[in-house]
């Protein structure tokens, strides 16, 4: 019968010294902090020190990989990456428990424990140890209290069950041990070593030192693979002379190692050092990838990651494909107490361009200043757009770099950028388009004591100017605009909601360079609406269904021709659920709405307590006059048509499900009376455990207004789903049906077992315009499980079942 032991005083403390170095010994970086984030996540405390001082604040950057996209905006431009980093306040850390010391008592559970006259403590028969959280089984252990040394009898199995699926836990099996005087070092026989559950390592004899810090296995096969009795090759291993671990900088140094592929030698090296699988971030080599483009040839990638400390690092990547082309890319990332930093850039000589050196730079930072300002800092510079999609580099079209400023709060915002675009498109001159622009905006909402509601006043400043000094096509513009709002809403008798809004829009403009427009311009355009909506819900069963009709009648003073501006910023139009009623559906200031107007609509809404539920919503606009807004000049004068350009718009119909099995759908179509549809697109999204699908169709009539010339039909999809178990395939495609080809057409495969991952891919690129050629590439990559620690992938793990 198991009980607690207690001896006398002196052998207890005795006793109780030589356990607690015995479970400490034997368990690498029990005494490791970690430290908790305000997302929750745990990250390993740098910088501490023996004496367990707490680390440094500050934020620091996250692991190597960074699978995130960039950011693709409606100009053409996309938003280069900035690292992620995760906040360690010292203050808050994960220990085993508060008040387990270096002195605090073991507790020893077994069958038998005596106690000889040659002074030794012998505790036999289902021994168990547990101390400061960690757990030691054992079959006997034997305790000399005079020369210090101790001898345990296995089979031995030492865990630490709160770290227990972290990438801290550790796990040691053993025959037999025999530790020296002090207590931490020693021998252990018929060893096997298991790191964070990744990482095996076995041994007919494994030694400590250092304290304990640093364990040797000679002999050793170590391999992250499941082995299975009746199937002893796993699929890779590594045999060596010896493996040393040091638990200090959490490195594993092969001695002579052998590279085994299912039993058969691959390749031999005199030494390598890798990291164990609680690492995150370490100086050394990275998974390297093998590529084979149509206009590179084959090449392979060999990334060399540099640590700066923890708050920054450099990645070197030399790409070399077949004497074709000689690359050198870099990386360098920076965390700092307030922000972070990240620079990206390539230089390369090919055969593509003979003769020509091409390269990038794209770099962003973020930065927290006082009172809750963020400072953003971004720089774009390319030799041209075939450079970018040769190297898959980025596929924007528009470069942009500059500096921003914001601030929201709950009732104000601030917001300021300055840049300057560079063009990559072929069919776009670079001098007639806006380069340098400005924007500053500043808005704040109140609620009025006397009359209520919610009043907003915004004021806001524009600049953009053109490298072009000829007259109209150089045109540049400067505005400054200011805006008062109030909007209020009641309940009214018999469930009717009514509302009011009024608006007050002023600008002053200042344009040059196009002698169509008067230098100076200032205008004023006041706008009333009302609102009356009429929500009904009826309830049958457990069904509930919403319907709600809304009428909205809004009049503003019509132009006057001498009030004319360029429209540089409201070319493109949205018409669609979300601004059916709003005042004013220009995304811009150069141009809004005017005259006497009537928006109708009607909702409906369907929620099943199955958990999904459907959508409808009509509606159109009816005017007095059509606004001059949406008309376009023509050559036999003004031409009122698309969507919104005569005095009744087009239909709107939108529908939407949602459903508890992931599957989503939305759908908007405009059409007109007699059913020809301008505009319809539709989108599909399917989210489950085994498949995910995102698809979506547009469909644009032409339109010289958006400068639209021809019929826009385009099929974009992107899936994975779960072919086997471990297999994970993608696609994505991108199809052009007025053109009648494929844009981009993409396919991978991937596989993923406790040991190993294999990333395949293939992409054709069908582009072809100018310097822009079709390019095929195929990818190939190839990570080890146990060295560093991993990002989970999508779908699920082979793993071998072992029989027995």
């Amino acid at each position: 019968m198991a009980r607690r032991h207690k001896g006398r005083h002196g052998r207890q403390a005795a006793g109780t010294a030589a356990r607690a170095a015995l479970l400490a010994a034997f368990l690498p970086g029990l005494a490791l902090g970690q430290s908790l984030t305000p997302e929750g996540q745990t990250l390993p405390i740098y910088g501490q020190s023996e004496e367990g001082t707490q680390a440094p604040a500050g934020p620091a950057l996250a692991p190597t990989e960074d699978l995130d996209s960039n950011a693709r905006y409606a100009d053409g431009t996309e938003a280069s990456h900035t690292p992620r980093i995760a906040a360690r306040p010292g203050a808050v850390r994960i220990t085993g428990s508060e008040d387990e010391g270096e002195g605090s008592p073991a507790t020893l559970l077994a069958d038998q424990v005596t106690l000889g006259a040659d002074n030794r403590l012998t505790a036999s028969g289902g021994v168990v140890i547990w101390y400061r959280g960690a757990r030691l089984i054992a079959s006997r252990v034997i305790y000399d209290n005079e020369t210090g040394a101790a001898v345990i009898e296995g089979p031995i199995h030492l865990t630490e069950p709160a770290r227990a699926g972290t990438p801290q836990e550790t796990i040691l099996v053993a025959d037999s041990a025999q530790l020296d005087p002090n207590m931490q070092d020693g021998i252990l026989r018929g060893a096997r070593l298991v790191l964070a559950r990744e990482m095996q390592m076995a041994a007919r004899e494994m030694r400590r030192s250092e304290n304990g810090a640093v364990t040797r296995l000679d002999n050793v096969v170590a391999s992250s693979c499941q082995i299975c009795a009746e199937d002893p090759f796993p699929l890779w291993e590594i045999r060596a002379r010896a493996i040393t671990h040091d638990a200090r900088t959490n490195t594993l140094h092969f001695d002579r190692p052998q590279f085994r592929a299912l039993g058969m030698p691959i390749a031999s090296l005199p030494r390598l050092t890798a990291p164990d699988p609680t690492v995150e971030r370490m100086t050394g080599f990275l998974r390297p990838q093998f590529r084979t483009t149509s206009g590179l040839g084959f090449g392979i990638k060999l990334p060399y990651f540099i640590t700066l400390g923890e708050h920054a690092d450099i990645t070197l990547t030399p790409y070399v494909a077949t004497s074709r082309t000689r690359t050198l890319e870099l990386r360098y990332r920076q965390a700092f107490s307030n922000g972070a930093m990240e620079w990206n850039g390539a230089i390369s000589r090919d055969d593509i361009e003979e003769g020509e050196t091409r390269g990038y730079l794209f770099g962003g930072a973020r930065f927290e200043l006082p009172r809750g300002y963020m400072l953003g800092l971004q720089i774009q510079m390319a030799s041209n757009r075939a450079y970018l999609l040769d190297y898959d580099i980025s596929s924007a079209d528009r470069l942009w770099s500059g500096l921003t400023l914001d601030r929201v709060r709950r009732d104000r915002m601030v917001m300021a950028r300055i840049g300057n675009y560079e063009s990559l498109r072929d069919d776009e001159a670079e001098e007639f388009a806006p380069s340098v622009v400005a924007d500053a905006l500043w808005k704040r909402r109140w609620t009025p004591g006397r009359i209520g509601g919610i009043a907003s006043l915004e004021w806001s400043l524009h600049a953009h100017r053109r490298s072009s000094s000829q007259d109209r096509d150089g045109r540049d513009m400067a505005r400054g605009s200011v805006m008062l709002g109030w909007q209020r809403s009641e309940i009214l008798p018999g469930g009717l909601v009514g509302a009011a809004q009024a608006q007050v829009n002023a600008d002053f403009y200042r344009i040059t360079q196009d002698s169509e427009y008067d230098d100076w311009v200032m205008r004023a355009d006041p706008t009333l609406a009302v609102e009356l909506r009429w929500p009904l819900a009826r309830h049958s069963g457990s069904v509930t269904h919403i319907i709600e009709p809304v009428a909205q009648l809004v009049w503003s003073p019509e132009r006057e021709a001498e009030d004319d501006v360029p429209n540089e910023d409201s070319r493109l139009i949205e018409f669609d659920e979300g601004n059916l009623f709003s005042l004013n559906r220009f995304p811009g200031w150069d141009a809004r709405e005017s005259g006497l107007r009537a928006n109708l609509g009607v909702g409906w809404t369907r929620i099943d307590p199955a958990g999904w539920s459907i959508g409808l919503t009509a509606g159109r606009v009816f005017r007095t006059e059509p606004d001059p807004a949406f008309a376009f000049a023509g050559p036999d004068g003004p031409d009122f048509t698309g969507p919104q350009g005569k005095k009744r718009s087009d239909w709107l119909l939108a529908a939407h499900y949602s459903g508890a099995n992931g599957l989503a759908i939305a759908n908007r179509a405009l059409f007109d009376d007699s059913f020809s549809i301008s505009r319809n697109e539709l989108r599909l999204g399917w989210f489950q455990p085994g498949l995910q699908v995102s698809a979506g169709y547009l469909w644009l009539d032409s339109d010289e207004s958006e400068n639209r010339e021809s019929d826009v039909s385009e099929l974009t999809m992107a899936g994975g789903w779960q072919l086997a178990q471990g297999w994970w395939a993608t696609t994505e495609t991108r199809y052009d049906f007025t053109a009648d080809r494929a844009q981009k057409a993409q396919l991978g495969l991937e596989y993923r077992n406790e040991c190993i991952t294999v990333e395949m891919s293939v992409e054709r690129r069908f582009t072809s315009l100018g310097e822009v050629r079709p390019d095929t590439r195929f990818d190939l990559g190839i990570r080890l499980g146990g060295f560093g620690q991993q990002k989970p992938g999508p779908g699920t793990v082979a793993r071998r079942a072992c029989l027995r």
